[in-house]
Protein backbone atom coordinates (compact mmCIF):
# COMPACT_ATOMS: atom_id res chain seq x y z
CA UNK A 1 0.00 0.00 0.00
CA UNK A 2 1.64 3.37 -0.88
CA UNK A 3 2.25 5.62 1.75
CA UNK A 4 4.41 8.44 2.78
CA UNK A 5 7.69 6.21 2.35
CA UNK A 6 6.64 4.83 -0.88
CA UNK A 7 6.38 8.40 -2.65
CA UNK A 8 9.54 9.34 -0.94
CA UNK A 9 10.98 6.46 -2.74
CA UNK A 10 10.06 7.22 -5.93
CA UNK A 11 11.00 10.65 -5.85
CA UNK A 12 14.56 9.63 -5.04
CA UNK A 13 14.50 6.81 -8.35
CA UNK A 14 13.40 9.85 -10.34
CA UNK A 15 15.47 12.33 -9.84
CA UNK A 16 17.52 11.37 -12.46
CA UNK A 17 15.11 12.86 -14.47
CA UNK A 18 15.79 16.41 -13.13
CA UNK A 19 17.22 18.40 -16.08
CA UNK A 20 16.02 16.55 -19.04
CA UNK A 21 13.84 17.28 -21.78
CA UNK A 22 10.64 16.05 -22.46
CA UNK A 23 10.18 14.87 -26.30
CA UNK A 24 6.88 13.58 -26.15
CA UNK A 25 3.92 13.00 -23.98
CA UNK A 26 0.34 11.37 -24.12
CA UNK A 27 -2.07 11.88 -20.96
CA UNK A 28 -4.78 9.64 -20.90
CA UNK A 29 -7.31 10.85 -19.11
CA UNK A 30 -10.00 13.30 -19.98
CA UNK A 31 -8.90 16.47 -18.65
CA UNK A 32 -5.75 16.50 -20.45
CA UNK A 33 -6.45 14.32 -23.40
CA UNK A 34 -4.47 17.87 -25.00
CA UNK A 35 -2.01 18.95 -23.10
CA UNK A 36 1.39 18.41 -24.39
CA UNK A 37 4.80 18.92 -22.63
CA UNK A 38 6.90 17.68 -25.01
CA UNK A 39 10.25 20.68 -25.54
CA UNK A 40 9.58 21.60 -21.65
CA UNK A 41 12.58 20.75 -19.16
CA UNK A 42 11.78 18.77 -15.96
CA UNK A 43 13.32 21.19 -13.04
CA UNK A 44 12.43 19.21 -10.50
CA UNK A 45 10.86 16.08 -9.02
CA UNK A 46 9.75 15.98 -5.42
CA UNK A 47 7.03 14.41 -2.98
CA UNK A 48 4.49 15.79 0.07
CA UNK A 49 3.06 12.96 2.41
CA UNK A 50 1.68 10.47 -0.46
CA UNK A 51 1.58 13.08 -3.73
CA UNK A 52 4.35 13.34 -6.11
CA UNK A 53 5.09 16.49 -7.81
CA UNK A 54 7.26 17.33 -11.22
CA UNK A 55 8.28 21.04 -11.93
CA UNK A 56 7.58 20.98 -16.04
CA UNK A 57 8.89 24.05 -17.20
CA UNK A 58 6.12 26.94 -15.56
CA UNK A 59 4.05 24.25 -14.52
CA UNK A 60 3.49 21.25 -12.26
CA UNK A 61 2.08 17.59 -13.07
CA UNK A 62 0.98 16.08 -10.23
CA UNK A 63 -0.18 12.69 -9.44
CA UNK A 64 -0.78 10.45 -6.56
CA UNK A 65 -0.72 6.49 -6.70
CA UNK A 66 -4.13 6.28 -4.47
CA UNK A 67 -4.39 2.06 -3.85
CA UNK A 68 -3.12 0.48 -7.23
CA UNK A 69 -1.29 3.38 -8.64
CA UNK A 70 2.50 2.69 -10.37
CA UNK A 71 5.19 4.13 -12.33
CA UNK A 72 6.89 2.18 -14.64
CA UNK A 73 9.77 3.12 -16.69
CA UNK A 74 11.44 1.30 -20.04
CA UNK A 75 13.74 2.00 -22.56
CA UNK A 76 11.69 3.95 -25.40
CA UNK A 77 10.40 1.03 -28.11
CA UNK A 78 10.09 -1.72 -26.10
CA UNK A 79 7.41 -3.45 -24.85
CA UNK A 80 5.24 -2.15 -21.88
CA UNK A 81 5.47 -4.40 -18.29
CA UNK A 82 1.83 -3.47 -17.45
CA UNK A 83 -0.94 -3.27 -19.77
CA UNK A 84 -1.71 -0.50 -21.55
CA UNK A 85 -5.54 -0.08 -21.10
CA UNK A 86 -4.03 0.52 -17.34
CA UNK A 87 -1.78 3.74 -18.28
CA UNK A 88 -2.72 7.18 -17.27
CA UNK A 89 0.18 9.02 -18.69
CA UNK A 90 3.19 8.64 -20.84
CA UNK A 91 6.40 10.34 -20.98
CA UNK A 92 9.62 10.33 -23.19
CA UNK A 93 12.40 12.08 -22.12
CA UNK A 94 15.77 12.85 -23.97
CA UNK A 95 18.00 9.52 -23.45
CA UNK A 96 15.27 7.29 -24.61
CA UNK A 97 13.61 6.77 -21.45
CA UNK A 98 9.99 6.05 -21.29
CA UNK A 99 8.31 6.46 -18.42
CA UNK A 100 4.37 5.39 -18.01
CA UNK A 101 2.03 5.91 -14.69
CA UNK A 102 -0.35 3.01 -14.71
CA UNK A 103 -3.87 3.47 -13.02
CA UNK A 104 -2.67 6.85 -11.10
CA UNK A 105 -5.84 8.14 -8.90
CA UNK A 106 -4.86 11.68 -9.60
CA UNK A 107 -3.43 13.02 -12.70
CA UNK A 108 -3.73 16.96 -12.70
CA UNK A 109 -1.32 19.91 -14.45
CA UNK A 110 -1.61 22.95 -13.34
CA UNK A 111 0.39 26.51 -13.32
CA UNK A 112 3.12 26.30 -10.72
CA UNK A 113 1.92 29.81 -9.04
CA UNK A 114 -1.35 27.53 -8.08
CA UNK A 115 0.50 25.38 -6.16
CA UNK A 116 -0.30 26.96 -2.61
CA UNK A 117 -4.38 27.08 -3.49
CA UNK A 118 -4.10 23.95 -4.63
CA UNK A 119 -1.57 22.12 -2.37
CA UNK A 120 -1.53 24.42 0.63
CA UNK A 121 -4.67 22.16 2.67
CA UNK A 122 -1.81 19.36 3.00
CA UNK A 123 -0.46 19.34 6.98
CA UNK A 124 3.45 18.54 7.61
CA UNK A 125 5.15 15.87 6.03
CA UNK A 126 6.85 13.88 8.08
CA UNK A 127 9.88 13.44 5.53
CA UNK A 128 10.28 16.34 4.72
CA UNK A 129 13.51 18.46 6.19
CA UNK A 130 11.74 21.22 7.84
CA UNK A 131 9.85 18.41 10.11
CA UNK A 132 12.41 19.05 13.18
CA UNK A 133 13.82 22.50 14.27
CA UNK A 134 17.61 21.93 15.57
CA UNK A 135 15.79 22.07 18.86
CA UNK A 136 14.65 18.49 18.52
CA UNK A 137 16.44 15.42 18.23
CA UNK A 138 14.47 11.98 17.44
CA UNK A 139 17.48 9.03 18.02
CA UNK A 140 15.69 6.21 15.13
CA UNK A 141 18.25 3.70 17.64
CA UNK A 142 14.96 4.65 20.38
CA UNK A 143 12.34 3.14 17.61
CA UNK A 144 11.06 -0.46 18.93
CA UNK A 145 13.27 -3.72 18.31
CA UNK A 146 10.92 -5.24 16.12
CA UNK A 147 10.18 -1.99 13.79
CA UNK A 148 13.80 -1.00 12.68
CA UNK A 149 13.84 -2.49 9.48
CA UNK A 150 12.86 -0.85 6.01
CA UNK A 151 10.20 -1.26 3.08
CA UNK A 152 10.03 -0.96 -0.65
CA UNK A 153 6.97 -3.04 -1.63
CA UNK A 154 7.41 -4.74 -4.74
CA UNK A 155 6.47 -1.60 -6.59
CA UNK A 156 9.06 0.80 -4.74
CA UNK A 157 12.30 -0.87 -3.98
CA UNK A 158 15.08 0.79 -2.62
CA UNK A 159 15.93 4.38 -3.22
CA UNK A 160 19.62 3.10 -4.50
CA UNK A 161 18.99 0.28 -6.75
CA UNK A 162 16.65 0.95 -10.29
CA UNK A 163 13.10 0.61 -9.26
CA UNK A 164 11.98 -3.51 -9.82
CA UNK A 165 8.99 -2.83 -11.03
CA UNK A 166 10.39 -0.23 -13.77
CA UNK A 167 13.31 -1.44 -15.29
CA UNK A 168 13.68 -5.36 -16.79
CA UNK A 169 16.74 -4.49 -17.97
CA UNK A 170 16.46 -0.94 -19.49
CA UNK A 171 18.72 1.36 -18.73
CA UNK A 172 18.25 4.05 -16.20
CA UNK A 173 18.51 8.03 -16.05
CA UNK A 174 21.70 9.52 -16.02
CA UNK A 175 22.45 11.19 -12.40
CA UNK A 176 20.01 14.69 -11.76
CA UNK A 177 21.77 17.49 -12.99
CA UNK A 178 19.43 19.54 -10.01
CA UNK A 179 22.01 22.27 -9.61
CA UNK A 180 21.86 23.99 -13.12
CA UNK A 181 17.68 23.01 -12.93
CA UNK A 182 17.29 24.91 -9.81
CA UNK A 183 19.33 27.76 -11.22
CA UNK A 184 16.87 27.82 -14.04
CA UNK A 185 13.84 28.22 -12.35
CA UNK A 186 15.34 30.88 -9.61
CA UNK A 187 16.64 33.07 -12.71
CA UNK A 188 13.37 32.46 -14.12
CA UNK A 189 11.33 33.63 -11.22
CA UNK A 190 13.98 36.70 -10.74
CA UNK A 191 15.29 35.38 -7.03
CA UNK A 192 17.59 33.08 -4.90
CA UNK A 193 16.17 34.30 -1.50
CA UNK A 194 15.39 31.70 0.46
CA UNK A 195 11.72 32.25 1.49
CA UNK A 196 11.12 33.47 5.20
CA UNK A 197 9.54 30.86 7.57
CA UNK A 198 6.28 32.88 7.93
CA UNK A 199 6.03 33.38 4.09
CA UNK A 200 6.35 30.38 1.59
CA UNK A 201 6.68 32.48 -1.45
CA UNK A 202 9.49 33.79 -3.31
CA UNK A 203 10.51 36.87 -4.64
CA UNK A 204 9.00 36.09 -7.91
CA UNK A 205 5.43 34.67 -6.82
CA UNK A 206 6.92 31.01 -6.65
CA UNK A 207 5.64 28.82 -4.07
CA UNK A 208 9.03 27.84 -1.91
CA UNK A 209 7.97 24.18 -2.56
CA UNK A 210 8.81 24.65 -6.67
CA UNK A 211 11.49 27.71 -6.81
CA UNK A 212 14.71 28.12 -6.25
CA UNK A 213 15.40 24.32 -5.33
CA UNK A 214 14.89 24.70 -1.60
CA UNK A 215 12.23 24.67 0.85
CA UNK A 216 12.84 26.24 3.81
CA UNK A 217 11.72 26.04 7.17
CA UNK A 218 8.27 26.45 5.97
CA UNK A 219 6.37 25.47 9.33
CA UNK A 220 7.59 27.57 12.06
CA UNK A 221 9.15 26.32 14.16
CA UNK A 222 8.70 22.64 12.71
CA UNK A 223 6.62 20.62 11.16
CA UNK A 224 6.06 18.42 13.93
CA UNK A 225 4.83 21.56 15.40
CA UNK A 226 2.36 22.35 13.44
CA UNK A 227 1.25 18.84 13.28
CA UNK A 228 1.27 18.38 17.05
CA UNK A 229 -0.65 21.57 17.09
CA UNK A 230 -3.37 20.03 14.44
CA UNK A 231 -4.47 17.39 15.84
CA UNK A 232 -4.36 18.89 19.38
CA UNK A 233 -7.10 21.21 17.71
CA UNK A 234 -9.53 18.62 18.06
CA UNK A 235 -9.51 16.27 21.14
CA UNK A 236 -12.96 14.33 20.77
CA UNK A 237 -11.65 13.16 17.30
CA UNK A 238 -10.81 9.60 17.15
CA UNK A 239 -6.96 9.08 17.23
CA UNK A 240 -7.41 6.63 13.67
CA UNK A 241 -9.21 9.62 12.32
CA UNK A 242 -6.86 12.03 12.73
CA UNK A 243 -3.58 10.60 12.19
CA UNK A 244 -4.84 9.67 8.39
CA UNK A 245 -6.51 13.37 8.08
CA UNK A 246 -3.72 14.71 5.47
CA UNK A 247 -4.38 17.98 6.57
CA UNK A 248 -3.26 17.22 10.12
CA UNK A 249 0.24 15.31 8.76
CA UNK A 250 1.27 13.99 5.44
CA UNK A 251 1.97 10.56 4.79
CA UNK A 252 0.22 8.11 7.03
CA UNK A 253 -2.12 5.97 5.67
CA UNK A 254 -3.64 2.70 7.10
CA UNK A 255 -0.88 0.53 7.13
CA UNK A 256 1.08 3.18 9.52
CA UNK A 257 -1.80 4.04 11.45
CA UNK A 258 -2.62 0.70 12.66
CA UNK A 259 1.08 -0.21 13.50
CA UNK A 260 1.47 2.74 15.07
CA UNK A 261 -1.26 2.30 16.98
CA UNK A 262 -0.80 -1.03 17.95
CA UNK A 263 2.98 -0.19 18.89
CA UNK A 264 1.63 2.85 21.39
CA UNK A 265 -1.08 0.02 23.01
CA UNK A 266 -3.88 2.17 21.89
CA UNK A 267 -7.31 1.37 20.10
CA UNK A 268 -7.76 3.49 17.14
CA UNK A 269 -11.12 4.96 18.49
CA UNK A 270 -9.50 6.69 21.45
CA UNK A 271 -9.82 10.22 21.71
CA UNK A 272 -7.17 12.30 20.76
CA UNK A 273 -7.50 14.22 23.63
CA UNK A 274 -6.72 11.62 26.14
CA UNK A 275 -3.28 10.02 24.80
CA UNK A 276 0.23 10.87 24.57
CA UNK A 277 -0.31 12.68 21.19
CA UNK A 278 3.81 13.66 20.80
CA UNK A 279 4.62 10.13 21.84
CA UNK A 280 2.23 8.35 18.84
CA UNK A 281 3.80 11.16 16.31
CA UNK A 282 7.19 10.68 17.39
CA UNK A 283 6.70 6.58 16.80
CA UNK A 284 5.41 7.46 13.20
CA UNK A 285 7.85 9.37 12.24
CA UNK A 286 10.97 6.87 13.73
CA UNK A 287 8.79 3.77 11.76
CA UNK A 288 8.68 5.71 8.47
CA UNK A 289 12.27 6.95 8.20
CA UNK A 290 13.22 3.41 9.58
CA UNK A 291 11.66 2.08 6.62
CA UNK A 292 13.63 4.14 3.78
CA UNK A 293 16.45 1.72 3.36
CA UNK A 294 15.08 -1.92 3.12
CA UNK A 295 13.53 -4.27 0.78
CA UNK A 296 10.58 -4.49 2.47
CA UNK A 297 8.39 -2.38 4.45
CA UNK A 298 8.03 -4.03 8.08
CA UNK A 299 6.62 -3.25 11.61
CA UNK A 300 8.02 -6.50 12.93
CA UNK A 301 11.25 -6.76 12.45
CA UNK A 302 10.06 -9.69 10.20
CA UNK A 303 11.00 -9.50 6.58
CA UNK A 304 8.96 -12.38 4.96
CA UNK A 305 5.40 -11.88 3.65
CA UNK A 306 2.45 -12.21 5.86
CA UNK A 307 5.14 -11.57 8.59
CA UNK A 308 5.59 -7.67 8.17
CA UNK A 309 3.03 -6.31 10.36
CA UNK A 310 1.82 -6.85 13.32
CA UNK A 311 -2.17 -6.08 12.81
CA UNK A 312 -2.42 -4.49 9.82
CA UNK A 313 -4.20 -7.10 7.60
CA UNK A 314 -4.37 -9.86 9.73
CA UNK A 315 -7.98 -9.85 10.85
CA UNK A 316 -8.91 -13.26 12.26
CA UNK A 317 -4.98 -14.07 13.05
CA UNK A 318 -3.61 -14.14 16.43
CA UNK A 319 -1.65 -11.33 17.78
CA UNK A 320 1.81 -11.65 17.52
CA UNK A 321 1.82 -10.93 21.29
CA UNK A 322 -0.80 -12.31 23.14
CA UNK A 323 -2.99 -14.80 20.81
CA UNK A 324 -5.90 -13.03 20.90
CA UNK A 325 -7.47 -12.71 17.62
CA UNK A 326 -6.82 -9.13 15.89
CA UNK A 327 -10.23 -7.45 15.20
CA UNK A 328 -11.11 -5.41 12.17
CA UNK A 329 -13.97 -2.94 11.60
CA UNK A 330 -14.47 0.98 10.24
CA UNK A 331 -14.17 4.47 11.89
CA UNK A 332 -16.06 7.28 11.07
CA UNK A 333 -17.88 8.25 8.38
CA UNK A 334 -21.54 9.23 8.59
CA UNK A 335 -25.21 7.28 8.82
CA UNK A 336 -26.27 10.08 6.64
CA UNK A 337 -25.40 10.47 2.75
CA UNK A 338 -25.84 14.72 3.70
CA UNK A 339 -23.32 14.34 6.11
CA UNK A 340 -19.69 15.75 4.73
CA UNK A 341 -18.34 13.27 6.43
CA UNK A 342 -20.33 10.55 4.27
CA UNK A 343 -18.07 8.02 2.15
CA UNK A 344 -15.36 8.75 4.42
CA UNK A 345 -15.12 5.36 6.52
CA UNK A 346 -11.54 3.80 7.58
CA UNK A 347 -10.69 0.22 8.11
CA UNK A 348 -8.98 -0.28 11.08
CA UNK A 349 -7.05 -3.77 12.88
CA UNK A 350 -6.42 -3.66 16.52
CA UNK A 351 -6.15 -6.20 19.28
CA UNK A 352 -8.48 -6.41 21.76
CA UNK A 353 -6.26 -7.27 24.59
CA UNK A 354 -2.69 -5.64 23.62
CA UNK A 355 -4.85 -1.88 22.96
CA UNK A 356 -6.88 -0.48 25.30
CA UNK A 357 -9.58 2.21 24.16
CA UNK A 358 -8.57 6.04 25.58
CA UNK A 359 -11.87 8.02 26.45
Amino acid sequence: MPEGDSVWRLSQRLQPLVGREITYSQFRVPQLATADLAGERIERVWPHGKHLFWLVGERVLHTHLRMDGIWRIHAEGTRWSAPAHTARIVVRVEGGVELVGHDLGIVELWPAREYDSRMGWLGPDLLADDWADGSIVVDLNDAPPEATHGQGSPENPRPDDAPREATHGEPSPEAPRTDDAHRKVAQREGSTETPRPDDERQAGGQPAAVAGGALGPRWRPSGRAEALRRLASDPDRTLGEALLDQRNLAGIGNEYCAEVCFLQGLHPASRIGAVDVEAVVDLAWKLMHANLTSPVRTFTGDHRRGHTTFVFGRAHRPCLRCGTAIEKSTLGGAESVADPRAGMERIIWWCPRCQRLAD
